[in-house]
């Protein structure tokens, strides 16, 4: 296996599962009702809904930076950090899947990049292609952790 294909396998488990540190981002979510994502049970810290809308967020920077674009989001910016708009059950499927749909995206972008792209900039002045990914993986994993206390304080 080469290191697209570790960098993917880390980036599965953050995100599916079977992860050395616990529950990925989706084993977190599981169970969790529209009314809780939406909670908002430590008053300065974001809701389990704004958490995943965030996480989409990045992952789709990410892919978007890998295919060329020059992404920018203003940190801690409503494009940073969507609030959710409907907080009906069916929103918070669409959200769900709306992040599943946007993680497939950035998978099939990382295994369509060539090995060689790892160490060059994602673009001029950035990181390495490297560092972003796992970059993008460890921010998974950081909100993973945040959705759990969140879910067990509202549980």
């Amino acid at each position: 296996m080469g290191e697209i294909g570790r960098i993917l396998d880390q980036l599965k488990r953050a995100y599916e599962g079977n992860a050395w540190h616990g529950p990925s981002v989706r084993e977190v979510l599981d169970g969790v009702t529209a009314a809780q994502a939406h909670a908002r049970p430590l008053e300065s810290a974001h809701s389990i809904w704004e958490l995943v809308q965030h996480i989409a967020v990045w992952e789709d920077v990410g892919r978007r930076r890998l295919t060329g674009d020059r992404a920018q989001i203003a940190i801690s910016s409503p494009e940073d950090w969507p609030p959710p708009e409907d907080t009906s059950e069916a929103a918070w499927e669409q959200a769900k899947a709306a992040l599943d749909r946007g993680h497939q995206a950035l998978v099939e972008a990382i295994s369509s990049t060539p090995e060689s792209r790892l160490d060059e900039p994602i673009f001029e002045g950035m990181s390495t292609v490297y560092v972003t990914l796992h970059g993008v993986i460890q921010h998974d994993l950081y909100h993973a952790g945040q959705i759990a206390i969140l879910k067990k304080a509202i549980s």
